[in-house]
């Protein structure tokens, strides 16, 4: 995938994660999205940065979503997109 397309998908997913946000709680679960001060406008940032960005807000986006009980995620999910958030912070920090 090009940089342009990480940053398409990462703008994607902020609005998925807006659209999700129905109250304050929205700020904790997403402290470690926030910690990463990148957003899809920061495109001076890397193609690794913006790709690990994808992934915490894809690991955040099935946390919120297995907490409603009218669309469960499967832990096996949850717990997949967790292993590539640790995979791509240790590609991050390699470089």
């Amino acid at each position: 995938m090009y940089k342009d397309e990480m940053i398409q998908m990462h703008q994607f997913l902020v609005y998925v994660l807006k659209y999700l946000a129905e109250d304050d709680q929205i700020k904790n679960d997403c402290s470690e999205y926030i910690t990463l001060k990148i957003s899809p406008h920061h495109i001076h940032k890397t193609k690794a940065e913006h790709k690990h960005a994808i992934f915490v807000l894809c690991k955040i986006i099935s946390e919120i979503i297995a907490k409603r009980e009218d669309n469960p995620i499967p832990e096996n999910v949850r717990n997949s997109l967790s292993d590539l958030v640790r995979r791509s912070e240790a590609e991050l920090h390699a470089e």
